[in-house]
């Protein structure tokens, strides 16, 4: 078994090269990531105590009377996981749930409570509290937040005051909202109060510290999402994926994203600001960003004339990346390369998870980054450019293979687009077979993971990998060859998948 740090190492290598694009980009764009209040919160969980199991942050979270969560604003899974934890909570049926809100201000409460009543609906809420002008992050899932806590709870707050957007002012919000809590409590002093606000607020000398001196005899639980050097450290624990860890007594982190979707949310933020056309962000940096992590893991140069060990000058073979596609001008695009069975399968990709490779065209079309299946197309992707997009090129050199070929050639793609999700975002979703019975997909998905695996353990290192996405597989039989000697690398049963 690889050593934590060894461990750690194989399972971030991928997505710290495409994270530091990105945290370039944020650092032109943003002047307040340097400052000290976002500095005290960083330098105040640099560890923790122990890995929880989910009964044990079931425990925890039950145990506590005012939960403090803390909320990357740019990241939407952030609001959709306190909608759970207020859904659950008060599914316990022991007390009520309240919520409290940073993303309205508390002068309209009243607006708030309107809508509470039904006598406004969602769009008159969301202009009233001017959530586009002063807020400006996701409406949808924030929006299903406040509906969670409708249906759930006894009552929602506003705790935010004015001005926003200069941190040196962020311990005045911290006062202002420990009143509000403190408020709360003596309205509703059975019920648990849950409270959104952002994570940096949640350094234990910021908000927590306050609400201490507030309220003294109160459970105080602060609950983390995904922060970096916890998540980093979490990755060198043996087990395949840690959901959540205690960092003290009356703190825990949890893990629902990673580091690069973070800040890929955040960037795609930063980009809908600044561009006149907000509803639709430009995924393509995005896109690029992962093609580039993916390339450096597998230690491939772009730029390599000949083909061999690297392929023929990949910066060139990069594809198109079709941001927002209609379903009409998906159709027309598919139909002018002769692809029509094609439509309905790109379709049903992309509402189901947002991004789909067409090898044919090179093109990625994209209307939503959701980082694990975006990294399956990336890796899609790469396994064509690196045989020479023969689809491209007008070969359709797969379209003559006998069955056995097809299918083993199916199989490698299918195990080389899990791996790169692994790859790129270890702990995120996992391709899984549908089928029952063994066919191309779920030998494919066998031999993907059990590669990630071997890679994990130190059984094979990316050399192997990158040989995998390099060979060809035109002539008859070498596909089941390939297949074979890769499940021999990764440790798979032979009797069972072959």
């Amino acid at each position: 078994m690889a050593s934590a740090v060894n461990l750690r190492f194989r399972r971030s290598a991928a997505q710290l090269h495409a994270l530091a694009g990105v945290e370039r980009e944020i650092r032109a764009q943003d002047s307040h990531s340097r400052g000290k209040y976002l500095r005290e919160f960083t330098q105040a969980f640099r560890s923790y105590d122990s890995v929880l199991d989910s009964q044990q942050l079931h425990d925890a979270l039950h145990a506590a009377d005012v939960v403090l969560i803390g909320d990357y604003h740019a990241l939407p899974v952030a609001q959709r996981y306190a909608a759970t934890l207020i859904e659950q909570r008060a599914l316990a049926g022991d007390r009520p749930v309240v919520l409290g809100v940073e993303t309205i201000f508390a002068r309209d409460q009243h607006i708030l409570e309107e809508w509470w009543r039904r006598e406004i609906d969602e769009s008159e809420l969301r202009q009233r509290i001017r959530f586009d002008l002063d807020w400006g992050y996701d409406w949808t899932p924030f929006y299903e937040l406040l509906v969670a806590a409708r249906d759930h709870g006894e009552a929602i707050y506003a705790l935010d005051c004015m001005p926003r957007g200069d941190l040196r002012r962020a311990p005045v919000h911290d006062r202002h909202a420990a009143g509000r809590i403190a408020e709360i409590r003596m309205r509703h002093p059975n019920a648990v109060i849950m409270v959104l606000f952002g994570e940096s607020h949640l350094a234990p000398g910021h908000l927590p510290r306050i609400l201490r001196q507030c309220l003294p005899d109160q459970r105080l639980l602060t609950v983390l999402q995904n922060v970096d050097a916890l998540y980093w450290l979490a990755a060198g624990e043996s087990c395949q994926q840690v959901y959540a860890v205690r960092v003290t007594e009356d703190v825990v982190c949890v893990f629902n994203s990673t580091p690069l979707e973070k800040y890929e949310s955040y960037r795609l933020c930063l980009d809908r600001w600044t561009e006149a056309e907000s509803d639709a962000p430009d995924l393509t940096p995005a896109v690029y960003n992962l093609i580039n992590g993916l390339v450096q893991f597998l230690n491939i140069n772009c730029y390599s004339p000949h083909n061999g060990t690297q392929p023929k000058l990949l910066v060139d073979l990069l594809p198109e990346v079709y941001c927002h596609p209609s379903d009409t001008a998906l159709r027309k695009l598919l139909l002018a390369v002769d692809e029509p069975s094609a439509c309905a399968v790109v379709l049903k990709c992309l509402e189901e998870r947002g991004s789909a490779y067409v090898a044919r065209t090179n093109t990625l079309f994209i209307r939503e980054f959701q980082l694990p299946y975006a990294a399956q197309e990336v890796g899609r992707f790469l396994h064509h450019a690196c045989r020479g997009l023969p689809e491209n090129r007008g070969l359709n050199s797969d379209r003559h293979l006998g069955p056995d070929d097809a299918m083993y050639t199916r199989a490698l793609e299918t195990a080389l687009v899990a791996l790169a999700a692994r790859v790129l975002c270890p702990f995120g979703t996992s391709l899984v077979s549908t089928e029952s019975a063994v066919d191309a997909d779920s030998l494919g998905l066998a031999l993907g993971h059990g590669l990630y695996r071997a890679y994990e353990r130190g059984s094979i290192g990316r050399t192997v990998l990158r040989r995998l996405f390099l060979t060809r597989l035109r002539e008859p039989g070498t596909a089941r060859k390939t297949y074979r000697e890769a499940a021999r690398k990764a440790g798979i049963s032979a009797h069972r998948y072959l």
